[in-house]
């Protein structure tokens, strides 16, 4: 027997569907309608989105709620607004305690627990490899989208960017770049929040405990199964601060940069969010397809960490969830501790795709011709580059400045993007933490290891 819809959202698609006519209506009749009448009727369709949280009892909910209300705060209290970034900070502070702790202990047990040393190089060269094909299709996307949008050409760039000032961002030789891969000191490195020098201090002690003899080891196999576990607890106990944090993060970034700056910025803001549907639809979906990964389940595992990513802005907002959910899915914790934290790295297939279509972006603003042959290089350049600034701060701006650069394109053009960044960052974040529990999925897949019955 079909359970029948409840009074609540007939009601909800009622007020919505008015508050939709009313917003209409103001906009074709030029703000024919009060200010507060407006807002009023958006806050109803929150309130009713909240009773829809309350009964649902659900994190996911919980944080679409937040995301809602943050936008509509901030957007109405502006001034209030623009002081609340320091709760979402308390809490991408206490996410980053949990990292380094979780992530060694999952990679120990996975490797000594195991003593199954071949194993992680064969995860290693599988995970490289496939990491490399899909961030290059990203890359060719990203190059498709803004060719077809041309979200560059004709755009005048506002006189209060043209004032501001680029970042300072380290200049980066190619040996610095291999150097950073590996920490000298694991305190500075879990300080610093370098996760991939963590992962590959956690891969090295690892395999240091395998060897070891069994009255040596299993002790130290316990103690990081027990630090795991604990750890993952700890994030359950964090997670219930997360759609106050959301909140927050919204309501900042609302109040911060004001509703206004789409109207000039919108296209670019359209191209990008279109390429990264594109690359879902036509990279992640038959990737899962062709696995025969069950799409529905992968969707509900990935939805929790993506918003919470794309609120945050933050991949490592989502890290302890999304290795959660992905063990749940039925990917082995060994490869989850493995496969997540490397791509967070290498394969941030929505930063890859943005590179591109920025690159690009740089020139046309400019009114500058680049020849297919030209394009074709410069993503060429940026395959590579993409991958050797892992863990570098401002990693995205590090090379996009570089191949502005190196292929003769102003600077000054990065100022209209910087003036949206955090929007996109948003949504570039969360395809990075949707490729990367794919690619848990995949590596599973591949080794053999999927459980199917999770």
């Amino acid at each position: 027997m079909k359970k029948k819809p409840s009074y609540l959202l007939y009601l909800f698609f009622i007020i919505l569907t008015v508050s939709v006519c009313l917003h209409v209506y103001s906009f074709w009749f030029g703000n024919a309608i009060p200010l507060p009448v407006m807002a009023g009727s958006r806050w109803f369709v929150i309130a009713f989105v909240f009773l829809y949280a309350v009964r649902k009892k659900s994190l996911t909910t919980w944080i679409m709620f937040s995301m809602l209300a943050g936008a509509e705060f901030g957007h109405d209290f502006q001034s209030v607004a623009i002081h609340l970034n320091l709760i979402s900070k308390i809490f991408l502070n206490l996410i980053k305690t949990i990292i380094a702790p979780l992530l060694f202990g999952t990679l120990v047990v996975g490797i000594a627990g195991h003593s199954n040393i071949r194993q992680v190089g064969r995860m290693g060269w599988k995970s490289i490899l496939y990491f490399e094909i899909v961030s290059t299709v990203a890359l060719f996307i990203g190059l498709l989208a803004i060719n077809v949008s041309k979200a560059g050409v004709g755009v005048i760039l506002p006189e209060a960017m043209a004032k501001g000032t680029l970042p300072e961002v380290p200049k980066q030789t190619w040996d610095q770049i291999i150097l950073h891969v590996f920490p000298e000191n694991i305190a500075k490195s879990i300080a610093e929040g370098q996760v991939l020098q963590i992962v590959i201090f956690s891969i090295l002690f690892g395999i240091a405990v395998a060897l070891v003899k069994e009255k040596y080891r299993l002790p130290m196999v316990r103690f990081a199964e027990s630090l795991s576990e604990v750890m993952f607890k700890f994030t359950n106990i964090i997670m219930y601060f997360a759609p106050f944090a959301v909140f927050a993060a919204l309501a900042y970034r609302v109040g911060h940069m004001g509703i206004g700056i789409l109207v000039n910025l919108g296209q670019l803001l359209g191209t990008l969010y279109i390429a990264l549907i594109l690359l879902i639809l036509l990279v992640f979906l038959p990737i899962m397809i062709l696995l025969k990964i069950p799409i529905r389940k992968f969707i509900k595992a990935v939805t929790e960490p993506a918003t919470l990513a794309f609120a945050t802005t933050s991949s490592e907002a989502a890290l302890p969830i999304a290795m959660e959910n992905m063990e749940q899915f039925g990917v082995p914790r060994k490869i989850v501790a493995f496969v997540i934290p490397t791509g967070y790295s290498f394969n941030l297939d929505g930063t890859t795709l943005y590179l591109a279509l920025a690159s690009i972006f740089v020139a046309q603003i400019a009114g500058i011709h680049l020849s297919f042959e030209t394009q074709l290089v410069m993503m060429v350049t940026l395959m590579l580059t993409s991958k050797g600034v892992a863990g570098v701060p401002r990693a995205s701006l590090v090379i996009l400045l570089g191949t502005a650069t190196n292929f003769g394109l102003p600077v000054w053009p990065i100022f209209i993007i910087l003036g949206i960044d955090e929007l996109m960052d948003m949504a570039r974040t969360a395809v990075n933490v949707i490729g990367n529990c794919l690619a848990t999925v995949v590596i599973a897949k591949w080794e053999g290891e999927f459980n199917h019955s999770a």
